[in-house]
């Protein structure tokens, strides 16, 4: 497992994230359903809090969010409260996947499959060294 690059929650943020965990909407629901099972191996967290923002999933090995968008995200000022949440996500090198949640309602299978495509393009290609684990193996004389 590789470090978590989050940034750690602000004062409330964790307080509001079990709150959050706890009223998740139908497609949030049925989304961590299928990943709550850890398909492929890729582990995901559920409201996890971050500086000032909740995540809906987050994929640490990957450095992957995933966002499940109401019809409100794309109402008022919240298209711009989103882009600018991605950037500051991005200066931390983390990826967002926004999935709009009709999509989740009409084809999950096609969802989840989309979000272990990204997921796993997203990681890398071994685990780094454990510190003070053994050498590489080309630093023993062994091939």
């Amino acid at each position: 497992m590789l470090k978590d690059i989050a940034p750690k929650a602000r004062q409330g943020g964790v307080k509001r994230a079990r709150t959050l965990r706890r009223t998740m909407s139908l497609p949030e629901v049925l989304l961590w359903t299928a990943l709550r099972s850890r398909p492929h191996g890729l582990k995901f967290r559920k409201q996890h809090p971050s500086g000032p923002y909740t995540l809906d999933f987050y994929c640490s090995d990957a450095r992957l969010v995933i966002e499940v968008d109401g019809e409100a995200h794309s109402r008022g000022d919240r298209p711009i409260r989103d882009v600018r949440r991605d950037a500051w996500l991005a200066e931390y090198g983390i990826a967002t996947l926004r999935v709009p949640a009709a999509n989740i309602l009409d084809d999950l299978d096609a969802v989840l499959r989309g979000v272990i495509a990204a997921a796993r393009s997203r990681l890398p290609l071994h685990h780094p060294a454990v510190p003070d684990g053994p050498p590489p193996r080309d630093k023993l004389g062994e091939d």
